[in-house]
């Protein structure tokens, strides 16, 4: 329709340092490790906000509002799943260690390498990190950002809040199809959600008004443009709403940590055909802004 064409051109133009990317924007460069005090890293009540660029970063932060520096850390990571997953574990990492400085100065003892082994062995989370003497610094790592919609169950300009994050194209072409790692017996493609928080947040922004869905977020390295890979990937994960290029990479440096995570997806365009006049970036940033504001609300209640 005329009205929507003239919203689209007036209000969803792409955001600079999307403009001339695939799916998410232009790299936005190295961690900035001065994002995160070593006196916010000692809390394990924080929480670890995880975006591609600054677009989203900033949408993020708009939405926490003035309080996020008390409760939130919030990084743009990179584009993809190994950015993604090397951004997360180096700040992760860096919390730990500023954790453990600190308690060194108060005069506590650093695990010994046996405690650190079995706590490891007999933690209930997978992961070398995950139940050590060292304890996270975050409660929670959250992938945030804007992503592609499978029709049907995610519309553009939705949410959807992730039950799970699937490596979607991780595996191995047969004549017979694709094999995923598990199928191949090579790992897990698959780190579930914390279920109650997901379920909590999708509640909370269901009755503020906001569009939102389950489902799992699968995480691509290449962003699906035609129907047929569309289709492939539904055969894949029947249950798909979503599609991004970090969830589960964040998910994953997160779990061998031993800390909880969640996917947090505003969707700016239809997982299919590429078809960039049909996106509409500024109202999935706006999406994950008010996303961002609710969620401030169920993290600090």
């Amino acid at each position: 329709m005329n009205e929507h064409r003239q919203d689209k051109d007036q209000n969803n133009k792409p955001n600079a340092s999307f403009e001339n990317s695939g799916h998410h924007g232009d790299l936005t460069g190295a961690i900035n490790t001065s994002d995160i005090s070593p006196v916010q890293a000692n809390s394990s009540q924080r929480v670890l906000i995880v975006t591609a660029v600054d677009a989203e970063k900033d949408a993020v932060l708009r939405g926490l509002g003035d309080t996020a520096a008390e409760r939130f850390d919030v990084i743009a990571a990179g584009v993809g799943p190994a950015s993604a997953a090397a951004g997360t574990a180096a700040t992760l990492a860096y919390a730990v260690a500023a954790a453990s400085t600190r308690a060194l100065a108060q005069g506590s003892t650093a695990p010994s390498p046996s405690d650190v082994a079995q706590a490891s062995a007999t933690s209930s989370r997978p992961g070398p990190l995950a139940g050590t003497g060292s304890s996270p610094a975050y409660m929670l790592v959250i992938s945030a950002g804007i992503g592609g919609g499978f029709p049907g169950r995610a519309d553009v300009g939705s949410l959807v809040v992730a039950d799970a994050m699937v490596a979607a194209d991780l595996g191995s072409q047969t004549p017979d199809g694709f094999l995923s790692v598990d199928e191949l017996g090579f790992g897990s493609s698959i780190v579930a959600a914390d279920a109650e928080l997901a379920a909590r947040l999708r509640h909370e922004l269901q009755r503020d008004g906001l569009a939102v869905s389950g489902g799992t977020a699968v995480t691509v390295s290449t962003a699906t443009g035609t129907a047929e890979t569309a289709a492939e990937l539904l055969r894949r994960v029947p249950d798909a709403a979503a599609e991004g290029m970090e969830g589960f990479g964040v998910a994953t440096a997160a779990q061998q940590f031993g800390v909880p995570a969640l996917e947090l997806r505003a969707i700016s365009n239809a997982v299919g055909p590429r078809d960039r006049d049909a996106w509409r970036i500024k109202d999935a940033l706006d999406a994950l802004q008010a996303a961002s504001s609710i969620l401030r609300e169920v993290i600090t209640s």
